[in-house]
């Protein structure tokens, strides 16, 4: 079974493989902890209708899906807004932090809860 990443910033799309899903986790957590202290710093952006503030906006997503390619059981991510924070989320839904539960941790939890039976 593979697990596939896919991280988008911007036009630019990196599609990564991992074996299992802890590596896939740890690839997902890697991209985005590096985009959250660097790629990720965005400007507010002024429409003269409506303003985006640097926290409304997703520089960076990244996607977890796997085991299967059609179909796949675990469909979640990370986006990283402009202002830096990180944002987990599961279908189509942002995840629930519980208490003094990190992001990643969040999104191990849920993950872990919806992978199928091996």
């Amino acid at each position: 079974m593979s697990w596939r990443v896919t991280v988008r910033s911007g036009p630019r799309v990196e599609k990564l493989r991992a074996a299992t899903l802890a590596q896939a986790i740890d690839v997902l957590e890697d991209r985005t902890r590096s985009a959250a202290s660097a790629d990720g710093r965005r400007a507010a952006v002024d429409l003269h209708v409506r303003r985006y503030e640097p926290g409304d906006q997703v520089a960076v997503r990244a996607e977890l899906r796997g085991p299967r390619r059609w179909r796949p059981a675990v469909r979640a991510g990370m986006d990283v807004r402009g202002d830096g924070t990180l944002v987990p989320w599961s279908g189509r839904d942002p995840i629930v932090l519980e208490d003094r539960e990190g992001p990643y941790d969040a999104l191990r939890r849920v993950v872990s809860a919806r992978r199928p039976a091996s």
